[in-house]
């Protein structure tokens, strides 16, 4: 019973836990719309960084919707970049307020398998030319 009771105490510092600095980190320049873009936000603590998510981090947009860490632009919006405000729930004090820019031109479509071969055989006969 006592083990129980430790790790429940453990938790609930873990949860409690001051954050000294949050950092955004994306894995992209540009949001796209009608899908899913994940925002990274690291919390900085004791000198270890840790991802964050919508356990310890509040997130509000100028447009869009959140799912966890997911924000959707739907494909109809078609503004310049969108804001988006980080805040450590229980650090109110403690947030990230960024801009966004909302990708422009749409990604050319996927290439097939076939058209793939093909581009390599290709390239293969350049090089033994």
């Amino acid at each position: 019973m006592k083990f129980i009771v430790t790790i429940l105490m453990l938790f609930s510092l873990k949860a409690n836990a001051q954050y000294d600095s949050i950092y955004v980190n994306l894995y992209t320049d540009s949001l796209k719309r009608g899908t899913f873009n994940y925002i990274n936000i690291d919390g900085l603590r004791n000198g270890i960084y840790q991802p964050l998510d919508t356990n310890v981090i509040e997130f509000n947009c100028s447009y869009g919707e959140f799912s966890g860490n997911n924000l959707w632009i739907p494909e109809t919006w078609h503004q310049e970049k969108v804001r988006v405000r980080a805040t450590v729930k229980n650090q109110p004090a403690l947030y990230k307020e960024f801009f966004l820019y909302i990708k422009k031109e749409e990604d050319p479509p996927l290439k097939s398998e076939k058209e793939i071969l093909e581009e390599m055989k290709m390239k293969s006969k350049k090089k033994k030319a």
